[in-house]
């Protein structure tokens, strides 16, 4: 007998959710949070609630001035990083003590550095003393010894003094504002200096304790490069700057640590963060679950295509491929091994699909926000763009899911375990408006942070509608956000930004001196003269001429990117990525003709499928988690699935229409109809399988074909493209009936 269905919106069982809590703090260093108790728990709970708070306040009634407002901002997440995040052994052996001590002796040359300049010989005697005392202490403490880390439930002295610092730099930038940009602006005193290397100290160990130790470390390894220009060897060497130039244009700029990445968090990201929250309170997670499972539950296979299409869904509220996996992980994985497929391959299935949740409109991960901030572009623009490449990425892993579904002759669900549209709606409606009315502003070029207001206000609202409607509202299911939900909400909200924040003004070390130096010219040439002779070689193999060398070294200049995405990604999350990578390579690709927006959709979209390329595939080792299976089978198995939808973004670089970029019917159709059969020649070629299994042969040829498609010629299209669906028919043909005397 089948147990009947739970509520569409019926929250995660204790157990669930304990798991989903246990997954992310594992497998997600952004949501590893100490459990705290007592009166350092309450205060965190202040601080983040009254952090949520100012920023919904801002969000509907105005922001301050752009320096200030990001300053405030910093002040309260750096200061909670060191209150909520513990300090983690993130590297084996020796290697975790010899990295902390050459982070600590790079504190201290910043300082020594400073002290020698002209700018340290006006410090009298006392102000130097008590300024090497502090970068001491800092160095001391940011080395690992077990006395300083305390516990996942206390908050040990070094991390209050930590937070004291980390908030202390932004906040002298808030106090003396008219006197450092309105009356000196330009100007840099000694002690502006000197809270400038706290700052820099304070960010790196920020960012080390949410994100790990890669990207602190590029982070230093940039700085290094702008001091020491000079004495690096040919084309790397610069001018090279002093230590108060430095830390002047990082800390007092708005290149370094309070620019676009920083304010784009502080007046889109977090807004949006909190609203993802609160959606998830009231139980809009679970009714897209419940949608997914009447849209794709009844087909062949059916739990692993209602992990896609939920996954899909849950993406609309969730920038974090993590969360999205465990959050419908927990319920889509158990269903899928129920009905045939193996631990890993649900395992990979729910991870390939939820890494979509990035590039899934409405709300996109906080690298969308930051790519439109960059490019100028308004954010409800970019809603439109993404439409097509997150259908094309859903439609490749649904394809391979398919095949691997046949392959197996797996049956759908039970029919008893799928609920009626007619009794989700009925019972639910009210869950959607928010969403609704959020998505009506945007396009109606609202401001993101007052359309996220307003979701966030409606949300909390709306949550009330069953208990106002009475006895009419009985039916009426999702959770009211009564005041204690409201306090859970605003401070899980806050916790939740903590870590991007962090990021992104880390990632400020890398632009500002980007800016500085033109490190990013450098680069962008040396990737198109390695692009040029791979180019050039292959062209010498081109006997019949029907590729042209441009196109030739643009390929090669996207699988550099692609590679440098991927090995980048293993280490360090998206937003990241897309902002260290498109600073540097969206100028080389520029300079081949590629358009701005389909450079920067291609880094952010190979930043996304970083989470499931091992070694480190943070989403697919979570899923693990839940599946029970091996991490890194688990972790190839999601790249073997991602295979189709790897192709996607060289497809929109090189027919940008797909991204409605000057948009011609009959080109798009073109351009989409041979992305759709190169996702399905890829598709089948990586399953094994077409309804027979593929021979090697098969598979060289699909591969070859399918990236040919990509190119937009429309010749090369019907060719390519009959060829690879003749290569499907073939092995999609029926099977010969069997002989009377077999049978």
């Amino acid at each position: 007998m089948t147990a009947k269905p739970s509520s569409p919106t019926t929250p995660p069982a204790p157990s669930d959710q304990e798991q989903i809590d246990r997954l992310i703090e594992q497998f997600d260093p952004e949501s590893n949070f100490r459990r705290l108790a007592g009166l350092s728990a309450g205060f965190v709970t202040i601080v983040a609630v009254a952090l949520s708070g100012w920023h919904y306040y801002t969000a509907g009634f105005g922001l301050h001035n752009e320096v200030a407002h990001r300053a405030i901002h910093l002040c309260v997440v750096l200061g909670l990083c060191f209150l909520v995040f513990p300090r983690q052994k993130r590297l084996q052996g020796p290697w975790e003590w010899i990295v902390s001590a050459g982070l600590a002796a790079f504190y201290l040359l910043l300082g020594w550095g400073l002290m020698q300049s002209s700018a340290g010989a006006e410090v009298p005697l006392a102000g130097k003393l008590a300024f090497g005392a502090v970068m001491l202490s800092i160095a001391a403490l940011s080395l690992p010894l077990a006395a300083y880390d305390g516990s996942h439930r206390h908050i040990p002295w070094r991390d209050w003094v930590f937070a004291a610092l980390a908030s202390g730099f932004s906040l002298y930038l808030v106090v003396f504002f008219d006197g450092i940009f309105i009356q000196r602006p330009g100007q840099h005193t000694p002690l502006d200096l000197m809270m400038g290397v706290i700052a820099i100290a304070m960010v790196l160990e920020a960012a080390r304790r949410t994100m790990g130790i890669f990207l602190p470390l590029l982070a230093v390894a940039t700085v290094l490069y702008g001091i020491f220009g000079p004495y690096l060897p040919g084309d790397l060497a610069h001018r090279g700057y002093s230590v108060p130039r430095v830390v002047a244009h990082l800390y007092k700029g708005t290149e370094g640590i309070y620019g676009i990445p920083v304010g784009v968090v502080a007046t889109f990201v977090f807004h949006f963060v909190l609203f993802g929250i609160m959606a998830q309170l009231t139980g809009l997670g679970q009714l897209f679950v419940s949608l997914a499972t009447i849209a794709a539950g009844r087909f062949s296979g059916g739990p692993a295509k209602v992990s896609v299409v939920s996954s899909g869904l849950f993406g609309m509220i969730s920038g974090s491929a993590i969360a999205n996996t465990v959050t419908t992980g927990v319920m889509t994985i158990p269903l899928m091994k129920k009905v045939g497929f193996s631990p890993r391959f649900a395992g990979a299935v729910e991870a390939s699909a939820s890494c979509g949740g990035q590039v899934t409109p409405p709300i996109m991960g906080a690298a969308a926000f930051i790519m439109a901030e960059t490019l100028g572009i308004p954010y409800s623009q970019l809603i439109l763009v993404a439409i097509v490449p997150a259908a094309l990425h859903y439609f490749a892993i649904l394809w391979m899911v398919h095949l691997e579904a046949r392959r197996l002759k797996l049956a759908g669900m039970d029919p008893a375990e799928i609920p009626t549209l007619g009794l989700v709606l009925k019972s639910s409606w009210h869950l959607f408006i928010p969403l609704v009315v959020m998505v009506a502003l945007l396009l109606m070029q609202y401001t993101p942070f007052l359309a996220a207001f307003w979701g966030i206000t409606l949300t909390i609202a709306c949550s009330w509608i069953p208990r106002l409607l009475g006895p009419l509202g009985r039916h009426m299911t999702g959770l009211p956000v009564t005041p204690r939900a409201l306090v859970q909400g605003f401070e899980m909200g806050a916790k939740s930004a903590l870590g991007i924040g962090a990021a992104c003004a880390c990632v400020g070390f890398v632009l500002g001196i980007t800016t500085l130096t033109g490190m990013g010219f450098k680069f962008s040439a040396f990737v198109l003269d390695l692009s040029g002779v791979a180019a050039q070689w292959v062209d010498g193999l081109d006997v019949f001429g029907w590729f042209e060398l441009k196109s030739i070294t643009i390929l090669f200049g996207l699988l550099f990117t692609a590679l440098a995405c991927i090995i980048m990604g293993s280490g360090v999350p998206t937003t990241p990525t897309y902002i260290i990578l498109a600073s540097i390579v969206a100028p080389a690709l520029a300079q081949l003709g590629v358009p701005q927006l389909a450079t920067h959709f291609f880094v952010f979209y190979y930043g996304v499928l970083a989470d499931v390329t091992p070694p480190v595939a943070l989403a697919a080792f979570a899923a693990a988690g839940i599946a029970r299976s091996e991490p890194m089978r688990t972790g190839m198995t999601a790249f073997r699935l991602s295979m189709g939808k790897a192709l996607v973004p060289f497809a929109f670089v090189y027919a940008p229409v797909l991204l409605l970029l000057d948009f011609d019917p009959l080109r798009f159709a073109v351009a989409l109809t041979g992305a759709v059969i190169a996702i399905l020649g890829l598709g089948a070629a990586y399953t094994g399988y077409c309804r027979r299994p593929i021979g090697a042969v098969a598979f060289v040829l699909l591969n070859l074909l399918s990236l040919s498609l990509v190119f937009g010629d429309p010749l090369v299209t019907l060719v390519g493209g009959a060829a690879v669906l003749g290569i499907l028919a073939w092995h999609a043909r029926p099977q010969k009936a069997a002989s009377a005397a077999d049978t």
